[in-house]
């Protein structure tokens, strides 16, 4: 982030003198927005539906107010950041500061909320054939059904001696993915958006591996697969590619890490999900149990069908046995749920156990006559 934005400066104040900007009345409008319609990114969403038309007036906007309006925070560049995507989003345009997650999330949030499908990237950079020790967030936005790779961080200005410059660039506006793969790099090699996708090798050296036949890989319809995954499934999948391409740095290797425990943390809240799902349903079928049983201390009065009974007793077998048939489908619980789910199993076993006696009980009673039944009563201890 620091060397390239104060090369690509410098690099472009030499080739920018008198070329016109063809989107200058977009961006003319886009700095006529009221402060006070720029507090979220629904009111700048609308802002931009209600004054722009096509797809990319619609994105140039999103670039040119993301870019223009949030300064680089250089004091927290090294900073771990935690908060959700929504707290980055808030905090960013609060302070109107942030590093490249929170321009990229801005960017984010506002291009689909004017119809752009956009997504964000991780991954990392190199310039000037050197690669950069910190990893990177961009994004990716679907232009009148074309792909396109947008850095509004990178677009924002310069660093020079710890101080950030505001400095609107071009140059990583709605960029070709086969030009912007010369200087970032996808951790998930589907988000390069290329047919013959680099390795994290070939990126690194910038030299073509000539060992390997290049197999075509077609990202169009790997995104449209990915799309329809739900979030356990994307982040399985993305380890399982960001492996592939080759664990060469630590910056891969964190967010090869990172994806494979979202993977454990997500299977894991499912479970805890399930936990209280299936506990739910079991505590329903005690209720019924006991009430089953109340009835049946009270003779089976008022007096009901065989075929009433039955059902009462069917229903909480049902119940029953799914729950204890859900407990053994869990297959991945954090350590701290695990006794809950023993407990669980313990507690559903014990719970068929009665209901056993219960429908031994009925199944007696209903074999008998009218005079086996009242007898069965008397009987009763």
């Amino acid at each position: 982030m620091r060397i390239f934005l104060l090369f690509c400066f410098s690099f472009l104040t030499q080739i920018s003198i008198g070329q016109t900007n063809p989107y200058a009345a977009i961006d003319t409008k886009m700095m006529a927005i009221p402060e006070n319609q720029t507090a979220t990114t629904s009111e700048i969403a609308d802002y931009i539906n209600s004054n722009f038309k096509t797809e990319t007036e619609k994105i140039r906007a999103v670039y040119f107010w993301t870019a223009s309006n949030i300064s680089y925070d250089v004091p927290n560049m090294y900073q771990m950041n935690t908060d959700s995507s929504q707290l980055k989003i808030v905090n960013a345009l609060k302070l109107r500061t942030g590093v490249c997650i929170h321009y990229s999330e801005i960017f984010n949030d506002i291009a689909n909320k004017v119809g752009v499908k956009t997504f964000i990237i991780g991954g990392y950079t190199k310039q000037n054939n050197q690669i950069a020790t910190l990893a990177h967030a961009w994004n990716s936005s679907q232009v009148d059904g074309k792909w396109f790779l947008f850095d509004a961080t990178w677009g924002a200005g310069f660093v020079e001696k710890n101080q950030f410059t505001k400095k609107l660039n071009n140059t990583f506006f709605k960029v070709e993915p086969s030009k912007m793969i010369a200087s970032h790099m996808p951790f998930d090699y589907m988000w390069q958006f290329l047919n013959l996708s680099l390795t994290n090798q070939e990126f690194i050296s910038g030299k073509p591996d000539t060992t390997k036949a290049k197999q075509n890989f077609d990202y169009v319809s790997e995104i449209s697969k990915y799309e329809k995954l739900n979030d356990s499934d994307k982040a399985f999948e993305s380890a399982a590619r960001i492996e592939k391409n080759g664990l060469l740095n630590n910056m891969i290797v964190e967010h090869y890490n990172y994806k494979k425990k979202e993977f454990t943390v997500i299977n894991q809240n499912k479970s805890v999900e399930k936990l209280i799902e299936i506990t739910a349903n079991f505590n329903e079928s005690i209720r019924d149990l006991n009430d089953f049983i109340f009835f049946r201390n009270k003779r089976f009065q008022p007096k009901q069908t065989d075929e009433t009974l039955k059902k009462m007793m069917q229903n909480v077998k049902d119940k029953m046995n799914k729950s204890k048939d859900d407990t053994y489908n869990i297959t991945n619980v954090s350590p701290e749920n695990a006794t809950n789910l023993n407990s669980l199993k313990r507690a559903i076993l014990e719970g068929i156990d009665k209901m056993k006696e219960q429908d031994d009980f009925l199944k007696e009673y209903l074999s008998k006559n009218a005079i086996g039944r009242k007898l069965m009563f008397t009987n009763l201890r």
